[in-house]
């Protein structure tokens, strides 16, 4: 993959400088005056980090799942460690789709919420019955369903496209391995040039929604951020609990252990600069030599546990902000799409796996994307949460399946 480095904190600065414009500027003659060229700008910026969400989902797609077809051909321990994988995955999103609308029921989204974070026109999504949306799984035509953006049959067909690489003879799939790789490589070049610009764009949008909302602009991102924080929470607590009942880890031996990588994790939020740290709190925590050097660096390239949770959790605040209902089905549908695509985007830095990761739940699941051109650059600090847990279920999820290793050979 092609490497990019972002302009993180120019885009944070270009939020609050373009929310301290828009309220100093609203209601004023000369606001009125610029409404127009500073809504372009923020909309073509918009629509650029849009264009590339369908090639690069599918081209990380085929990637990811190549990875871990590969991945389960290494061996039992490998496969056990997916099946781990894929349960903590599904059980992030679970656990998301569950607790996050009654955290926002309880702590409600501040009033100006709304008009800070909505587009001025939102068209209300009609809730489908559940044979509707079962029979939305299979797009006859995947070439209408991009034009759509119909992400959840889009994705499954790419999850299975993925899938049937993997079976095919050694040229073949290295030829369409190396197709999908040159694509992924080309949209991360695109994307990047896009949020290179990402602190002007966010400065034109903030100074719309500054002047629309008012001051609540700043509490509401506040709220949005300890939102979504707490999901991430979620699977942090899974994880101590994972290490305790899955590797029979004491609570407070692996709590002491973990510190020194969770404050790598903090500081550079990058769970590969964390895996020297984590390989010596596994050590220090008695996992197998073997064990941890297959399984931690594996991890790190393709799981992040809390992705569903957290993604999931930023799309039902902004269906809530909409005005949105969730139904069932369309739950289950971001489920589906946040549990596929975490196996895509897992190496990618912070603000394209936000977009890349978080879009194609907002489509499957009829809710506008607009506002996530706003929350990206404010994702650094959510980032802190998503690394930390990322970082402790890694070495959680390696104590268990060192764990089933030693019970197995025990056994033999």
């Amino acid at each position: 993959m092609v490497s990019i480095k972002l302009p993180v904190w120019w885009t944070f600065g270009g939020l609050i400088a373009g929310l301290t414009v828009g309220l100093l500027l609203a209601g004023t003659e000369f606001l009125e005056s610029v409404a127009k060229p500073v809504n372009l700008v923020g909309t073509l910026w918009l629509r650029g980090l849009q264009m590339t969400i369908i090639p690069l989902v599918a081209a990380l797609l085929v990637l990811g799942i190549s990875q871990m077809a590969q991945a389960a051909r290494a061996g039992a321990t490998a496969r056990r460690m997916l099946l781990l994988i894929c349960s903590v995955l599904l059980l992030s999103g679970i656990v998301a789709a569950i607790f996050m609308p009654m955290l926002l029921a309880a702590f409600p989204i501040p009033e100006a919420a709304s008009a800070m974070l909505v587009a001025d026109q939102i068209e209300k999504q009609q809730v489908p019955e559940i044979w509707q949306f079962l029979e939305s799984l299979i797009a006859p035509n995947l070439i209408a369903a991009a034009a759509e953006t119909a992400m959840l049959p889009l994705t499954l067909f790419f999850a299975l496209f993925a899938i049937a690489i993997a079976r095919l003879p050694g040229a073949q799939k290295a030829n369409l391995i190396g197709f999908f790789h040159a694509l992924a490589n080309a949209m991360l070049t695109i994307i990047g040039w896009v949020l290179w610009l990402a602190p002007i764009g966010v400065f034109a949008l903030a100074v719309g929604v500054a002047a629309r909302s008012g001051g609540g602009a700043f509490a509401t991102l506040a709220h949005y951020i300890l939102a979504v924080s707490a999901m991430g929470a979620f699977v942090l607590v899974g994880a101590y609990l994972l290490a305790v009942l899955g590797g029979r880890m004491s609570p407070v031996k692996f709590a002491r252990e973990m510190i020194p990588s969770q404050a790598v994790a903090i500081s550079t939020q990058s769970s590969l600069a964390s895996l020297p740290a984590m390989l010596a709190s596994a050590k220090r925590l008695g996992i197998g030599d073997a064990t941890a050097d297959f399984v931690l660096p594996l991890a790190v390239a393709i799981f992040r546990a809390t992705s569903p949770a957290m993604n999931i959790a930023v799309v039902i605040y902004v269906a809530t902000l909409a005005g949105v209902p969730l139904s069932p089905a369309l739950l289950i549908a971001g489920i589906a799409v946040a549990f596929i695509i975490s196996v895509g985007s897992v190496s990618l830095p912070g603000s394209i796996s936000f977009v890349v990761s978080i879009g194609p739940i907002a489509y499957a699941m009829g809710v506008p994307v607009e506002p996530l051109a706003l929350l990206v650059a404010v994702e650094m600090l959510p980032d802190i949460m998503r690394t930390l847990a990322n970082v402790t279920m890694n070495v959680a999820v390696t104590a268990t399946v060192d764990r089933g290793e030693n019970d197995r050979h025990g056994k033999l």
